[in-house]
């Protein structure tokens, strides 16, 4: 018995629909296309009748997609994306073996870079090349196959698979220690937090029970290892990643004035961390499966000394 194929609609059909899905505009679209408006609208009528669907709805000059239009565009985008990433490796002798690895720069100096040899070991024709930046990088304009990132995992059409969480504990100098005595008395403080959108501080006054809305001053930093410099100099009060806080404490250059536990039963979608992020369409590559494979299976709670 033969099964009944789908049957897809035909490539300018196709072309023309994702050229209006990003400009939400008929005459954009036969503009990128170099076609006529009408040829553009033929080809989106073709569409709908192979489909049975309305996938847009006219507005004047202007077009909206509907819900069938919009689930339809984002398979199109990432179809479209695999398209041009399969071109790329196959065209561009180049990037056949090359990973290029964007990570964020705390995770990169404290975990990954004293693991990277074992990578080589077992991949040893890769060509991998290491970029650090805080924020997720653009895949498309900076070239980047791979990221590790901070955050809680929310990466848009972005696949994220969580590699480490990134619990803090509260801290100060040894100095300032007397003046918090309760979680309230931060609110008196200078509150540390990092630069990157976050809800550190937020979630974690209301886990304490206290107005997030009374804090007095805070004070953002572009990356961690600066924000504990600043805590150890008693420049106000940090939440600094727990394996960095219990060796400061240790070595007397910072204390928890509440606790080393207090935060240990925050909700696990308020803790932070530190993901794999690329787009779908890069695990294509051998070499990026094989380095995402090689990055998921890894203990990174074990950190190297």
């Amino acid at each position: 018995m033969t099964k009944n194929r789908l049957r897809l609609p035909p490539l300018n059909a196709i072309k023309a629909f994702h050229a209006i899905s990003r400009h939400g505009s008929i005459r954009a679209a036969a503009d990128e296309l170099l076609v006529t408006p009408q040829a553009v609208s033929q080809q989106i009528k073709l569409l709908e009748d192979t489909l049975q669907v309305a996938l847009f709805e006219r507005r004047g000059r202007s077009v909206e997609s509907t819900e069938a239009g919009l689930v339809l565009a984002r398979y199109v985008e990432a179809g479209f994306e695999e398209l041009a990433e399969g071109v790329r490796r196959v065209t561009q002798v180049k990037y056949q073996n090359r990973i290029t690895l964007n990570v964020s720069p705390y995770f990169a100096t404290r975990y990954l870079l004293p693991q990277l040899e074992d990578f080589r070991e077992n991949l040893p024709g890769s060509d991998l090349r290491l970029t650090t930046m805080v924020e997720t990088p653009d895949f498309k304009r900076d070239d980047i196959d791979v990221a590790v990132q901070w955050g809680y995992g929310d990466f848009g059409d972005l696949d994220s698979s969580l590699l480490l969480h990134d619990h803090k504990m509260i801290c100060c100098a040894p100095d300032m220690a007397d003046q918090i005595k309760t979680p309230a008395d931060l609110c008196a403080q200078r509150l540390l937090h990092p630069v990157l959108t976050n809800t550190l501080w937020q979630d974690i006054l209301v886990f304490l029970g206290v107005e997030a809305a009374d804090i007095s001053s805070e004070l953002a930093f572009h990356d961690a290892a600066t924000m504990r410099r600043a805590t150890m100099s008693a420049m106000g009060v940090g939440l600094i990643s727990r394996v960095d806080a219990v060796q400061d404490i240790q070595a007397g250059n910072l204390v928890a004035p509440l606790g080393e536990d207090l935060l240990s039963l925050m909700p696990k979608d308020q803790i932070p961390g530190f993901y794999l992020v690329l787009p779908r369409a890069h695990r294509r590559a051998e070499g990026i499966r094989q380095f995402c494979a090689w990055v998921c299976a890894r203990d990174w709670s074990q950190r190297p000394d």
